[in-house]
């Protein structure tokens, strides 16, 4: 999806030259009104924003007033010399950060909006003071080839002042401003032929929307008209109108009819990412007076995912838990959710007419925030200072209760952009949760993971290893991101090369091979269902694994509430290439025959391995082996790990790096494999997994699953819940059901095969 989109992208920038050469000018650019201010707010709707701040948001503007008045009067940027590595930290100078430069860009803008709250001419002279420092530091960082910020949100401000305070400039003040601050937008562009600027993030249509592409938009609204800087800032205006579309474009298709918003890293997709298209929305609206949300509207969905990813925790239920996805640090997996309220306003804001049940859903999700507060203040995060005064809480919208969604008989989710399909027991804190990785579209910040599972109750009993840490060392490139950190099947080919992932470089041999894992990040889903017994998925990962694999298939059963069995159809082109099948787990596991068990905090874990019949299971890890890969442990940054341990103690949980993992190897060199094994997740009270008997038929595997104790029309029975797999051919299989009376009588019975196609899902769905 991204090659094409960006081709789209290509052809749709190639139009605009052709237009321009032409001397045409798009239609929507006679739209935009020629006044000031037009960015975020205008002349009618200023009034609207003033009196919020001295009514809802008064606190807010009080304590923006008081950060202003600390502002100096002669403000200086610094750090704008040659960029310097940070010591004790370089591995590679390519992928180590250097500091931002310290400039005064969100500060202006809030000088303006002081100016602009209270005619106070301080504030203003304050704000001219920091534009006029501003753009010299940024010619300075400029002309030393560094970037000003890995973020385009202070210069984004810098050109919001310029606009807010546009009427109190001289003619000399203005030039003097807003010139130098368009021709920067322009300098930092990544055309052809220019030299690299250090740590500039150029950000495509695919990423998050804050780097510097971001910026033409901005810079040509500012300037469009004003007679100072005309052409520059009308091309600007047109190439970043082409790229901010095919950016909503491609957030509104990866969201698809269940939600998702460009990657399934809840670090990016609920950190700055929102943040990215709610600006071009306010800008838009605010220069043309048209709500660009009805364009997109399957965005609307994103709290839906949002409510998928989320894990409540009983002990703090304004800091939820999530699977640990992604390139995610994985200390608490804490899920990363302080400036979800401000987003999810936003989303209120502007879609609640185009999908109230997504509305709903996102007020609900809302109210639990960390920094909702009472009433209808709140202070933001995003760093831009204006979103306090632009809306407030819409008391229209209706949320769900709490337990409305909790009570949801919906067990399953898959997303089909994001390749994540969850499955749970229920939405409490003691319930069960997994999430399945298979059959992404949108590769952003994953990692070679496909097919691999993570399961919660209690604590993250199964979980991704590892940890992007300080990005300085090389657990995030030969360890993190591989499939060796991951609960998949490993394929040991002798000398193939690694598989590519960001990171600093390793120059030793242990870093040139690929230990036994993926080369590719999208395999496909086969098969997808959910009932209120079981959710069954199927994810065929072997095109991933390269000329190694013959087959890769997953088949991931979550049986309600608590059991999972997975069965692995895997075969080597090599009888020699050795496999292995992975559990990661934080602590050490105990190994009693066939049985695993590994304990966290309150939570347990039972993996029972009834295929192969000869396999022999090894424990890997402990101190000097947490990541283990390639003869090599691959360390994480020791420092960096100790501070957050002491975050972990003070939190109560984690870390959830993986320092454990089970090992399962089948007996014998064979090419062809059946792996077939049974979880059971449960609290540290219970002595043993689920009653288990293999089950084998002429062309199947299986297992049953015995659940004594259960009762059928008031009488007691043990019920038996076979999961039969194709060993061969088409993939899919059967399951029965049995329940038995105490004389061990069949008194009822069903039998219903497993799936084989994908069943689609649509919206918000509560039932």
């Amino acid at each position: 999806m991204s090659m094409l989109l960006c081709q789209r992208g290509l052809t749709l920038f190639v139009a605009l030259a052709a237009v321009a050469a032409a001397g045409e000018k798009p239609e929507w650019l006679g739209r935009i009104r020629r006044d000031h201010p037009r960015m975020f707010f205008n002349k009618e709707t200023w009034p609207a924003v003033k009196a919020r701040a001295e009514g809802p948001e008064r606190e807010a503007r009080d304590a923006l007033l008081k950060r202003c008045d600390r502002y100096p009067d002669n403000p200086v940027c610094t750090g704008t010399g040659q960029p310097k590595d940070r010591p004790g930290l370089t591995v590679d100078p390519v992928h180590t950060g250097i500091p931002s430069i310290n400039e005064w860009g969100i500060q202006s803008a809030e000088c303006a909006l002081a100016w602009r709250f209270t005619g106070d001419a301080k504030y203003l002279a304050k704000a001219k003071a920091m534009l006029l420092a501003n753009v010299k530091g940024y010619d300075e960082a400029y002309a030393n080839r560094r970037a000003v910020n890995w973020y385009s949100t202070t210069r984004v401000n810098s050109l919001c002042a310029y606009d807010w305070i546009y009427e109190a400039l001289t003619d000399d003040e203005r030039r003097a401003i807003i010139v130098p601050l368009v021709r920067h937008c322009e300098d930092v562009q990544p055309r052809k032929g220019r030299p690299a600027i250090r740590r500039r993030n150029t950000g495509g249509v695919t990423a998050g929307c804050y780097g510097v592409k971001n910026l033409m938009w901005y810079a040509g609204l500012a300037a469009l008209g004003d007679g100072y800087c005309d052409e520059l800032a009308e091309n600007l205006i047109v190439e970043g109108h082409a790229f901010h579309q095919e950016v909503l474009k491609f957030r509104s298709d990866s969201a698809g009819d269940d939600g998702a918003l460009g990657t399934g890293t809840p670090g990016y997709a609920m950190g700055v990412y929102p943040v990215g298209h709610f600006n071009i929305f306010h800008t838009w609206l605010s220069a043309t007076g048209e709500n660009l949300a009805g364009r997109y509207r399957p965005m609307a969905l994103y709290p839906n995912w949002v409510w998928w990813m989320w894990i409540p925790d009983a002990a703090k239920p304004d800091a939820p838990l999530f699977h640990g996805y992604g390139d995610s640090n994985h200390t608490n997996n804490r899920l990363p959710i302080g400036g979800m309220y401000e987003h999810l306003q936003q989303y209120i804001h502007f879609f609640k007419e185009y999908d109230p049940d997504a509305a709903r859903l996102a007020a609900t999700l809302a109210e639990m925030c960390p920094n909702h507060t009472v009433g209808d203040t709140w202070r933001g995060g995003s760093g831009f200072p204006a979103y306090p005064f632009l809306f407030g809480r819409d008391e229209t919208v209706k949320p769900f209760t709490r337990e409305e969604l909790s009570a949801s008989p919906v067990k399953a989710r898959q997303f089909e952009q994001l390749g994540q399909i969850f499955m749970r027991s229920g939405w409490e804190p003691d319930s069960t949760y997994a999430l399945l990785v298979g059959g992404t579209l949108m590769p952003m910040h994953k990692h070679l993971d496909e097919g691999s599972f993570t399961i919660y109750k209690h604590d993250l009993l199964a979980l991704d290893s590892g940890s992007r840490a300080a990005q300085t060392d090389w657990n995030l490139k030969y360890y993190y991101a591989q499939s060796v950190a991951h609960n998949v099947v490993l394929i040991q080919k002798p000398g193939e090369p690694l598989s590519g992932h960001w990171g600093p470089a390793y120059k030793g041999p242990e870093g040139k091979n690929n230990y036994g894992g993926m080369y590719g990040r999208m395999a496909k889903v086969l098969a997808f269902e959910t009932n209120g017994r079981y959710s069954y998925a199927a994810v065929d990962t072997g095109a991933l694994y390269g000329e190694k694999c013959t087959e890769n298939v997953r088949q991931f059963v979550h049986v309600q509430p608590d059991f999972f069995v997975v069965y692995d159809r895997v075969g080597a082109s090599d009888p020699a290439y050795a496999k292995q099948w992975l559990l990661h787990t934080q602590n050490e596991p105990e190994v009693e025959g066939r049985v695993v068990r590994a304990d966290s905090r309150e939570g347990r874990l039972f993996c029972e391995t009834l295929l192969p019949k000869d396999a022999a299971i090894e424990l890997v890890g402990g101190p000097g082996k947490e990541f283990w890969s390639n003869g090599k442990n691959w360390e994480i940054y020791d420092k960096w790990m100790e501070s957050e341990r002491r975050t972990c103690a003070k939190d109560g949980r984690g870390p959830y790096w993986g320092e454990w993992r089970a090992e399962t190897h089948p007996g014998a060199a064979r090419a062809d494999d059946r792996f077939l094994h049974v979880l059971t997740a449960t609290d540290v009270r219970t002595p043993r997994g689920v009653q288990t008997r293999l089950v084998e038929e002429a062309d199947r595997d299986g297992v049953m699953l015995v659940f004594p104790g259960k009762v059928l029309h008031g009488k007691p029975v043990t019920l038996e819940t076979t999961f039969l797999f194709n060993r061969t051919g088409a993939v899919g299989g059967e399951v029965r059901f049995e329940a038995r009376d105490a004389s061990g009588k069949i008194c009822a019975a069903k039998r219903q095969p497993l799936a084989e196609t994908v069943t689609p899902q649509k919206g918000v769905l509560l039932k």
